[in-house]
């Protein structure tokens, strides 16, 4: 971790700049230092700011400085760490969280219970001891939570917490983990647990229990089966189109079996012609099998 000061015509701006082991570690560091209200703003991977601060992501830095310096400012100093940085996509995680209702500021990732149970602490949520525990991450669960508001009278309020698993299977089994610890004023308030393939969502401290189920299912969630071998539709062709074939495919055979036929056939007289006696028809080299039915012997050359 650096920390410099820079000043210039009377004015300071503090920067401080903090390298993590992976993009996912520093977005979890990012979000940790995000405030109520703080709006996003184009700059790095992802970033936000307030009057005060103003906080980057890029790649595996996190940069945070003070709001008096301008963004060209801030975006050179993204482009001088940018050749150090490990550059790999922000967790697809945080793009399951609905917008519509949401308090800028107030989203948290987490990969372990630590991270989790700070971000539901800042989030004015008590009790969450078993909750953290039972969420399964020594299983490569990843989190995330934000608060939210809706005015209106089919608004209301409360905390959506998403949790994703690497398969289906352990979701389904983290469901019963979790329903067992989940208080039971929770559960009077309308929190409920559900699932969407690998991904487990739902409202804490909501205001009412049809909000909680509005909330848990706007998740940004959806499943995709893909098939990337090339396929093709089987017909059976026209009987027509079989039947020539089948002809043809005769046709050719009869007319290779007679020019073998009469090749070998010529070939056999030819050489019988010119060397007689020596390739085909050797008397010495032929056996003619007897019934002894007459005392004559019979001789082989008798018939050639």
């Amino acid at each position: 971790m650096n920390d410099c000061e820079y000043a210039t015509e009377g004015k300071t701006v503090e920067v401080r700049l903090a390298q993590y082991n992976d993009p996912s570690s520093a977005y979890e560091v990012f979000t940790g230092l995000l405030r109520t209200g703080m709006m996003p703003t184009k700059l790095g991977q992802v970033a936000a700011f307030d009057k005060d601060t103003v906080l980057i992501q890029e790649g595996t830095f996190v940069i945070r400085s003070t709001a008096n310096v301008s963004q060209d400012d801030l975006g050179e100093l993204i482009k001088a760490v940018d050749p150090q940085s490990e550059k790999s996509p922000l967790p697809p995680l945080r793009t399951y969280l609905p917008i519509a209702g949401r308090v800028v500021g107030t989203e948290r990732y987490a990969l372990g219970p630590e991270a989790l149970q700070v971000a539901l602490h800042g989030l004015g949520v008590a009790d969450t001891e078993g909750l953290v525990k039972a969420a399964g991450f020594t299983s490569s669960a990843e989190a995330m939570v934000a608060r939210y508001s809706k005015p209106g009278m089919m608004g209301g309020t409360g905390i959506l917490l998403l949790l994703e698993y690497p398969t289906p299977q352990l979701a389904e089994q983290h469901i019963h983990h979790l329903d067992e610890v989940l208080p039971a004023t929770a559960k009077q308030a309308g929190t409920v647990i559900e699932r969407k393939g690998s991904l487990l969502s739902m409202v804490l401290a909501p205001s009412s229990v049809d909000y909680a189920k509005s909330l848990s299912e706007a998740a940004n969630y959806e499943t995709q089966v893909t098939w990337n071998e090339a396929s093709q539709t089987a017909t059976d062709p026209p009987i027509t189109s079989i039947m020539v074939k089948i002809f043809i495919g005769t046709g050719v055979f009869m007319v290779a079996a007679v020019i073998l036929g009469i090749a070998f056939g010529g070939v056999r007289v030819v050489t019988t012609r010119f060397f007689p006696g020596k390739v085909f028809d050797r008397a010495n080299q032929m056996e003619v099998l007897q019934l002894g039915l007459s005392g004559k012997r019979i001789d082989p050359s008798d018939f050639y």
